[in-house]
């Protein structure tokens, strides 16, 4: 006997439907998994074995063909033991076929029979056609984003098969969905940082304008503590940018909120001893996406930028211009979002002191060394590039609060409002063909830019890149126009390669 049922695989961050077909036949007692499974998909014999005896359920001793069509797609993951559990059941005879009718699995089983979580049920469930997904208790809300299927979320293997008998009733979706949600802990506030006037403005127009931030300063200066307050003064994420984190963040099994959505902008601060593999995407049996796609639609922090490795840096390149990160393999070829605001935090040579005469404990060797670490062509992506320097003892100890994350989000928002209605997302996106359409510059300040490009302190990308500046700043003031104080400003938050105390 032959009984299918529907479920699916993840490739990336996408899901892609799959026919889990059983067979059950007289010979030789065996079981056999075809259709491309890697070892998790192979495991499953013993999974799926152990959990129908905890149930008290037969396992035949028969046998038995399980296909996972379409065979020429390679599948991945523990997500198939249930449907090829409830497969094999149907097949056997133990459930009737017609109860699977519109019905599709997805979870892992231990082997107790419990139905366990899977990395990426929201594009899994996504994949599926069936007006029916039964899933882990636990991923009960992710699955229900998609919005257009009947859940059933379940916590054993025998609750599935009593329902589908008839013996009993699937598991009430009401009550966990009437839970009310526990609090959430407010992202750290900008009044907390005292002093640190230049920092504080660059994270405003950063977060205003879209436009990438790298911080150089000394140790203890303030550099991370403002990285870490910038998704504070981001707009929250529209619907469709919170499904598209979500979905990177559960194909890649970060921890999502007790909602199940991932509603603000996400911050990620991978350490600078991370691997390629790791910041990119990708892997060999299984392709994950890596934290510049967890940054979708948020803030990559790269604390210590100095000390990643050179080539992983200039990986950065590609995605920063493009906003996707494209994963070839020989099996396979997946594309990741990677739309995200690049900060970075570094010290302007190994010692950190570099600034004050005689401060600077490094010799010339070591301070190029450390230089060549961050490429010129990566350090000219870079919107704003700013120096952080210690504080006045004046303004840590005895100045006022300074103005909350609340308030600077308010004319971030503003300008993000403004943005789109030139039909951008943020002014760090207007295409260059439309700068002097949106973004019109006085003679005055046409004058300045000239002179910049001629003494070979600009490139080409960079005047593009100080005009979307200019606009955001421009829009920050309620100006139309650029003028010459807009584009000196935007010049002053884009410190020369040299004064920051690295390589051109």
């Amino acid at each position: 006997m032959i009984a299918t049922i529907p479920s699916a695989t993840l490739l990336g961050v996408e899901g892609y439907p799959v026919a889990v077909e059983a067979h059950v036949s007289t010979g030789l007692p065996g079981f056999h998994v075809v259709g491309l499974p890697d070892a998790a998909c192979r495991e499953s014999r013993d999974r799926v074995r152990a959990a129908l005896l905890s149930s008290n359920l037969p396992w035949p001793l028969r046998r038995v063909t399980v296909n996972l069509a379409p065979s020429g797609m390679r599948k991945t993951g523990a997500g198939l033991d249930l449907p090829i559990a409830i497969a094999l059941l149907a097949a056997a005879g133990e459930l009737p076929i017609e109860a699977l009718t519109g019905i599709a699995c997805i979870g892992e089983l231990g082997l107790d029979g419990s139905v366990r979580p899977v990395p990426g049920i929201l594009p899994l469930v996504d994949a599926v056609d069936v007006p029916i997904v039964v899933v882990p208790e636990s991923c009960r809300r992710e699955a229900a984003l998609v919005g257009r299927h009947d859940v059933r979320a379940v916590a054993t293997l025998s609750v599935v098969v009593d329902a589908l008998r008839g013996d009993g009733p699937w598991p009430d979706a009401s009550t966990a969905e009437d839970d009310p949600d526990p609090p959430s802990d407010p992202p750290p506030d900008l009044a907390e940082v005292r002093g640190q006037r230049v920092g504080r403005w660059a994270l405003e127009v950063a977060a205003a304008g879209g436009h990438h931030l790298l911080m150089t300063g000394p140790p203890g200066a303030g550099k991370t503590l403002l990285a870490q307050r910038l998704p504070g003064i981001l707009p929250p994420l529209t619907r469709e940018q919170a499904l598209e984190t979500t979905r990177v963040h559960s194909a890649a099994g970060v921890p999502l909120p007790p909602r199940g959505m991932v509603e603000r902008p996400p911050f990620r601060a991978p350490h600078h001893s991370a691997s390629a593999v790791s910041l990119v995407g990708g892997g060999t049996a299984v392709m994950r996406p890596g934290e510049r796609s967890c940054a979708t639609n948020g803030v990559l922090f790269l604390d210590e930028l100095g000390e990643f490795h050179a080539g992983v840096l200039d990986m950065l390149r590609q995605p920063l211009e493009e906003g996707v990160v494209r994963v070839s393999r020989a099996r396979a070829t997946v594309t990741f979002p990677a739309r995200f605001l690049l900060v970075a935090a570094m010290n302007p040579c190994p010692c950190g002191r570099a600034g004050p005469p005689g401060a600077c404990r490094c010799s010339e060797t070591e301070r190029a060394r450390y230089a060549r670490r961050v490429s010129g062509p990566l350090l000219d992506r870079f919107d704003l590039r700013v120096a952080v320097t210690w504080a006045d003892p004046e303004e840590l100890l005895g100045a006022a609060p300074a103005e909350s994350s609340a308030d600077v989000a308010a004319r971030v928002a503003s300008v993000r409002v403004m943005a789109a209605a030139r039909g951008v997302r943020v002014n760090a996106a207007i295409p260059a063909e439309r700068l002097d359409e949106v973004a019109p510059v006085t003679k005055p300040a046409w004058d300045v830019l000239d002179r910049r490009l001629r003494s070979g302190a600009l490139t080409a990308r960079g005047l593009h890149r100080v005009r979307r500046v200019a606009r955001t700043l421009a829009d920050l003031d309620g100006c139309e126009t650029l003028d010459e104080e807009h584009v000196c400003a935007a010049m002053a938050l884009r410190v020369d390669h040299a004064d920051l105390g690295l390589a051109s």
